[in-house]
């Protein structure tokens, strides 16, 4: 078997057109017929989303062969997704359908009347002729596409049924299957739009032009054309047009319909804002950082419409399991035809009672009913600032029975501080004092992305220290760092640092430094220790002490997870264990792995996953993606403003609100119930139908009422978890 250089696949994603309803059976003949092309390794297609998205071995066939072969299947490319002439296909489709299905009605209750009046005979037959045309219409293009590919579906099934129900002198309950077959495809298709729809008008909330400020006056600037870096304008009640930063100006923002925060955020200077949102008060400079096609807005709406192409586990199972059992019902109908003429039955009769049991036994709702739930829990979840990146992650949410916090960022503010800078006593000859240790501390500190570096530079700045330069920067994971400034080398580093970086060294004034830090640490703080190595020598010159505030409504947070059936919480932390188990005793969390370096983080996830089987890991997208990536569930947090968050977690949420994580897991669990409350439905519709059908016999019309019931009544149940709330 020959093997591929992973280095030259490629992914390429095609718009198609939407097709709403049993468009998904359409779907997999596709994906199928691509499946076949040389050089194709996966291909996933959603007519619902209008998606395609295939991995292909660029040295073997390229994108365009690949276009070519959609459009062998008579399946429109959009180049543009959000055009408005997509979105008025789709419309002007639902409208074709709900007009076909007018018309089906109108030819079988004309025909229906006409038979009853001993009416014209041609009036009734070409009121029944209207009735199958346009009633098997879509009906009859699936199949046929189906058969194409040498496969049958649902769509065959009924078509089937209704012809046979005509050869027999039925042409009422044949008309009457189609009519209620056409009209709940066109009501699944209303539903799947409904949902879409749902993550869609987000972008009608973002304005078509901006206020650009050009030498110094105020120009209107269609959005398209604002440039990064442009500063644009904002009044109050303005609704914001792009991303940027508060340029200058102070007021509040409403975030809400992004990130899911409940009361308006402060802005000043420096301060991040979304597009989309509404600058509430306050008159405000922005200074534009992404361009409208890579705002925070239109990566959420592009990323809720990719997870809602990815199948959940129930729906891919119920499709590998569809042509067995559609190939099923064919036998069964064969096997109820055939015996009972064996056994010297009536042959109308008989097969009129076939046609029955094929109606009843036919698994639209089974079909349906997953992806009805899971797209509207994913829509719902985005309107609430949760995005999930596919139906596979609605369902582990779901299952979900222990959950890792990492601290720093998530059960805190991240907003750390530096509260106290010590100068160690009796230092020989050397004049320290806490702004020249900072200032040293500072120099070290200003290369690093650590939250203590960063609290360090910042109290250096809000001092005005001179801060001297430093060379050669090293940085050791989850212990510290070190740099030479002047004539020596300054470490910055924990416990651990000093025992291993600096494990056979001779430290002056190492025991009164560490016996420092272990009484810092029972106090709840942070603490390092700074150390300055001069040739052979290596002098403790102080300690920095550090502080963080847990996030209001952590504690609420871990008691609903409680209530939601989670069995165990666990802080994962590269802190030390007083300051971590000071906060988890404060929340009301179990367990306490503390001082971990990334790596450790990843086997702690591992082993909770061997004692729990599904974890979730919820971080900060960045620091923590080993671990979120190895969670059965990854979480990340504050997703509106970084790339990593979007790429490196299963569930993002565009806020930094904690409390969200109980709505994922709520929702989850609710989609799971609808889930199970669906398939009881549609199960249930089955075994009732053909259990009657095969004991006593039920007309054909109340068989269609009972399947294509039973179809609408899944979809509309799914439709409910639109307005999940927590």
């Amino acid at each position: 078997m020959a093997v591929t250089d992973s280095t030259s696949l490629s992914t390429c994603t095609l718009h198609i057109e939407r097709r709403g309803g049993r468009g998904e059976a359409g779907a997999r003949t596709l994906e199928r017929h691509l499946q076949k092309l040389a050089g194709v390794h996966d291909v996933d297609v959603s007519f619902r989303t209008g998606d395609v998205r295939i991995t292909y071995d660029e040295t073997v066939t390229t994108e365009a062969e690949i276009r070519n072969a959609v459009r062998d299947r008579n399946v429109s490319i959009h180049d543009d997704p959000d055009a408005e002439t997509t979105e008025g296909s789709t419309r002007s489709e639902l409208r074709q359908e709900a007009v076909f299905v007018g018309l089906t009605l109108l030819g079988m209750v004309t025909g229906l009347v006409t038979g009853l009046l001993d009416g014209p005979v041609p009036l009734m037959w070409g009121s029944y002729g209207v009735a199958y045309v346009f009633g098997g219409w879509y009906g009859l293009k699936g199949a046929i596409e189906t058969l194409r590919d040498h496969r049958v579906d649902i769509d065959l099934l009924m078509i089937v049924a209704a012809l046979g129900a005509l050869s027999i002198g039925a042409p009422f309950e044949g008309a009457m299957l189609l009519f209620l077959f056409s009209l709940s495809n066109t009501l699944q298709h209303y539903a799947i739009g409904r949902s879409r729809r749902a993550i869609k008008s987000l972008v009608e909330m973002r304005p078509d032009e901006a206020q650009v400020l050009r030498d110094g006056e105020e120009v209107t600037v269609p959005i398209e054309e604002v440039e990064v870096g442009d500063v644009f304008v904002l009044r109050p009640g303005d609704r914001i047009p792009l991303d940027g930063v508060v340029a200058s100006g102070e007021g509040t923002v409403d975030q809400a319909s992004l990130t899911g925060e409940s009361v308006p955020v402060p802005k000043e200077p420096g301060d991040e804002v979304f597009g989309g949102t509404i600058n509430e008060s306050g008159s405000l400079e922005i200074e534009v950082t992404r361009q409208a096609h890579e705002s925070a807005l239109s990566r959420l709406i592009h990323m809720v419409e990719r997870a809602q192409s990815e199948k959940a586990p129930t729906q891919r199972l119920i499709d590998r399991l569809e042509q067995p059992y559609v190939l099923g019902v064919f036998g069964l109908t064969i096997a109820a035809i055939a015996i009972p003429l064996a056994l010297g039955g009536e042959f109308t009769s008989t097969f009129y009672r076939a046609m029955t049991l094929m109606v009843a036994a036919s698994p639209c709702a089974v079909i349906i009913s997953t992806p009805a739930a899971v797209l509207s829990a994913i829509a719902s979840g985005g309107r609430q600032g949760v995005l999930f990146k596919g139906g596979e992650h609605v369902e582990s949410a779901a299952s979900i029975d222990a959950v890792a916090f990492d601290k720093t960022g998530t059960l805190t503010r991240g907003e750390t501080q530096l509260s106290d800078v010590f100068v160690r006593e009796g230092l020989a000859a050397e004049s320290m004092t806490p702004d020249r240790l900072l200032s040293l501390a500072a120099a070290v500190q200003a290369r690093s992305e650590h939250h203590l570096a960063r609290a360090t530079v910042a109290e250096a700045e809000a001092r005005s220290l001179d801060v001297p330069g430093a060379r050669g920067f090293q940085s050791d994971a989850g212990k510290g760092v070190r740099a030479d400034v002047g004539a020596g080398t300054i470490h910055i580093g924990n416990r651990s640092y000093v025992e291993t970086v600096l494990d056979d060294a001779a430290i002056e004034g190492l025991d009164v430094g560490l016996d420092r830090l272990k009484a810092l640490e029972s106090e709840g703080k942070t603490s390092v220790l700074v150390a300055r190595e001069h040739g052979d020598d290596i002098t403790v010159l102080g300690w920095l002490a550090f502080t963080d505030t847990v996030r209001p409504g952590a504690a609420k947070m871990i008691a609903d997870l409680r209530s939601l059936g989670v069995e165990h919480v666990v802080m994962l932390t590269g802190d030390n264990e007083r300051v971590a188990r000071q906060i988890a005793d404060e929340v009301g969390i179990d367990e306490v792995q503390a001082e971990l370096l990334p790596e450790e983080k990843v086997a702690t996830i591992e082993e909770l996953v061997d004692r729990y089987e599904n974890v979730a890991m919820v971080g900060d997208g960045v620091n923590d993606a080993p671990a979120l990536a190895t969670a059965s569930l990854g979480i990340a947090m504050g997703g509106a403003g970084t790339d990593v968050a979007l790429e490196t977690a299963d569930v993002v949420l565009m806020g930094d609100d904690i409390g969200k994580i109980p709505y994922v897991l709520g929702l989850g669990r609710r989609t799971r119930r609808t889930l199970k409350v669906n398939l009881a439905i549609a199960f249930g519709a089955i075994a009732l139908m053909v259990g009657t059908i095969l004991l006593r016999g039920i007309p054909l019309p109340l068989a269609v009422v009972g399947h294509e019931g039973s179809t609408v009544l899944v979809s509309l149940n799914g439709l409910r978890l639109l307005g999940f709330r927590e």
